[in-house]
């Protein structure tokens, strides 16, 4: 089938790797979601786990403040474990990478507007992963 919507899960890859987590051991989940996110930011030339790499994302955005559940029948079913914060920078870093990937997801899409709707949904989570710095000022000067 391949790809049915613009959502984190809506692909074939990404419902296999929902389906690898609930089929791992609770304790090796976190390494399946930094492995995908590893190989993603360190990947040379064309991205082999873009739809992957998406959904790890999603899982740890839906654990941040302003994150959305991954609500979906294609999602993991198992409960996730809590993703160290660390996590967080690198799912930004593998999502910049597959907006930039030039042969995979982002060009991908047939109807435009599906294209923009896949791109607003990992602007999305890139916006909850790494929220902008406070504007509170680290200290006070006086003239």
């Amino acid at each position: 089938m391949g790809t049915w919507a613009t959502g984190a899960f809506d692909n074939d890859s990404a419902a296999d790797f929902a389906h690898a987590l609930d089929n791992a051991q609770p304790e090796e989940r976190e390494a399946l979601v930094r492995g995908v996110l590893t190989r993603t930011v360190e990947a040379s030339g064309c991205l082999t786990e873009a739809e992957e790499a998406v959904a790890a994302a999603a899982l740890i955005a839906a654990q941040c403040p302003g994150g959305e559940p991954v609500d979906t029948p294609y999602g993991p079913e198992t409960p996730m474990p809590n993703f160290p914060l660390d996590l967080r920078t690198l799912a930004d870093e593998a999502l910049a990478r597959v907006v930039s990937d030039e042969c995979g997801s982002a060009s991908n899409w047939i109807d435009p507007r599906d294209g923009r709707q896949w791109r607003t949904t990992l602007n999305r989570l890139r916006g909850v992963l790494l929220p902008p710095p406070p504007t509170i000022p680290l200290f006070a000067v006086e003239p």
